[in-house]
């Protein structure tokens, strides 16, 4: 009997097939003593282990270039983490097996970074996937993760970790739906990179048992369970529509009565450029800097280096629009050189910009790299800091960048409460902002973006977000200045007209998500998105401000 499940829907498209469920995760090994002539051959069996499993994810990551290779090669540091190999190495010397070596090592970092606050408890699920990784090489079973299929299938699974999702073959794969997760979990991210239809956040999903054919609408996060006939065919029909009305809308973003919105693109290096080049996009408005700087954690890639990875990105939009943010180091994006080791709670500690005025000259260096890239070009380059606090962290950057006589508009990103209610301030001394509304949602809310179970507090049609957004914008419009959008947000068509009827005057988001978003923009007026922010800003609850901005822009 057809039913409906519901979760968070993250990567847009409808799929419809069979389910095939996630592999199973490695069995916990037993506990054994090893005679003392056996520790230096269980010390090396755990060495090759680990150097193999990192060997993997980074070779994953080449594969998937852009957002994912970053991820997967810090996913690759945290197995070859040194504090981490040496607590294996004492317990191997205390007569256990290389296998459960590792295994009880990783428990016991597992627990201290669960109980490290919110940030980094979200770094669970990847070290996981690192430990079962390199129990299954040592133990001779094979590897969890994407089951073997010849026909296409929609995958379930209790999570996803990263080295998975980025490899996912999208002729095979249709869609895939997760118990846990959120919006802007790794997963969601590299998902909507995919262009893979994606629901998370769903209670029961694993429940649904092997074969079942299920149709998940990734825009909904809605999952028919044993749809009928009529409905599967109802369904094909929608998303067909969808996708004529996509191919339809073309050119420069903007609303059905002329109100220009440029819609730009999220990149993660020179390997996201033909995507988003692909599906149109006007420029780049978040460009992360920080696979450049994971390539070695233990130091900072040199002027040089730095200079021929930016101009790739930059030349690719002549006349167009780059916005560079600099290096946001710390919590989950530890850099050996960089970061502490030994703050309490590092997603309220030393990170973002803070990081950088403690190092000052890694970023004159970065700086010095912008300007002498964008040497010679058209592209209009502006520059902003992550984890911007108060006019006196936007002083200090600006300042940074006329002190290396850096060609380019400075702004500030607005990912703490505190900047969004005093963006005034923060507007006196930079020329633009630019709201990343995953890490505004998190600090606001006070919830970690990987925690499933707090999902709910992590959409982004949060009224109390809407509100930061608004005082962002009202801010920057007050002063003739831009205000863009470039967190996850940016991605759902619907809210980004509520967003440009807030007063965002660009949004960026993963490539794929252009073309839904323009032809979501091409059907609405200016004035009915102004309404439409409007009543979403007067909704209690996040599903209720959705719904009435629907009812706004479609009448239902």
């Amino acid at each position: 009997m057809e039913r409906t499940l519901r979760g968070v829907g993250v990567s847009h498209g409808v799929a419809i097939g069979q389910v095939r469920h996630m592999g199973t995760a490695v069995l916990e090994p037993p506990v054994t003593q090893v005679p003392a002539e056996e520790v230096p051959r269980e010390r090396d069996r755990a060495r090759a282990a680990v150097e193999a499993v990192a060997a993997d994810l980074n070779a994953r990551g080449n594969l998937a270039g852009g957002e994912a290779q970053a991820v997967l090669e810090a996913q690759a540091l945290m197995a070859q983490d040194p504090e981490l190999l040496a607590d294996v190495n004492r317990r191997i010397e205390a007569g256990s097996s290389a296998e459960r070596g590792v295994y009880e090592a990783f428990a016991a970092y597992r627990e201290l970074l669960a109980a490290a606050g919110e940030y980094l408890a979200g770094r669970v699920a990847d070290l996981d996937d690192v430990r079962n990784r390199i129990v299954a090489r040592l133990l001779g079973v094979p590897m969890p993760g994407v089951p073997d299929s010849d026909e296409p299938y929609v995958l379930l699974a209790r999570d996803l970790a990263p080295a998975d999702t980025a490899l996912l073959d999208p002729s095979l794969v249709l869609g895939f739906v997760t118990e846990e997760g959120g919006p802007t979990s790794h997963s969601a991210i590299l998902a909507r990179a995919m262009g893979v239809p994606a629901v998370v956040a769903l209670a029961g999903a694993t429940e649904v048992a092997e074969g079942v054919v299920v149709a998940v609408d990734g825009a909904s996060g809605e999952v028919l369970v044993e749809p009928s006939a009529e409905r599967q065919e109802e369904l094909r029909r929608l998303a067909a529509e969808r996708k004529a009305a996509l191919a339809a809308s073309t050119g420069p973003g903007r609303t059905s009565d002329g109100f220009m919105v440029p819609l730009l693109a999220n990149v993660g290096g020179p390997a996201d450029v033909p995507a988003a080049l692909e599906n149109g996009a006007e420029g780049v408005g978040l460009f992360r800097t920080e696979f450049l700087f994971l390539d070695d954690s233990a130091k900072a890639p040199g002027e040089e280096k730095q200079v021929e990875a930016y101009r790739k990105v930059l030349e690719a939009f002549p006349g167009g629009r780059v916005v560079v943010r600099v290096l946001d180091a710390g919590a989950d994006k530890p850099l050996d050189f960089l970061t502490p080791g030994d703050e309490p709670n590092p997603a309220l500690g030393v990170r973002g910009l803070r990081t950088l005025l403690e190092h000052p000259e890694v970023l004159r260096t970065q700086l010095r790299a912008l300007a002498r890239a964008a040497e010679g070009l058209t592209v209009r380059l502006e520059v902003m800091a992550p984890m911007v606090a108060d006019g006196v962290d936007a002083r200090a950057f600006a300042a940074a960048c006329r002190e290396v006589g850096l060609d380019a508009k400075y702004g500030a990103m607005v990912e703490i409460p505190s900047a969004a209610l005093r963006a005034a301030a923060i507007l006196r001394e930079v020329e633009f902002l630019s709201l990343g509304t995953n890490d505004l949602a998190q600090y606001a809310f006070a919830a970690d973006r990987q925690v499933g179970s707090l999902a709910r507090l992590q959409d982004p049609w949060q009224p109390a977000l809407l509100d930061l957004i608004a005082a962002s914008a009202d801010a920057a419009k007050a002063v003739g200045k831009s205000c863009g959008v470039c967190g996850e947000a940016a991605s759902d068509p619907l809210l980004a007209c509520v967003l440009t009827g807030l007063g965002v005057t660009s949004l960026s988001m993963g490539a794929a998500a252009i073309p839904y978003v323009r032809s979501a923009l091409a059907g609405a007026t200016l004035a009915q998105c102004q309404r439409a922010a409007e009543a979403a800003r007067a909704a209690d609850t996040a599903g209720e401000a959705r719904a009435a901005a629907e009812r706004v822009l479609t009448g239902r």
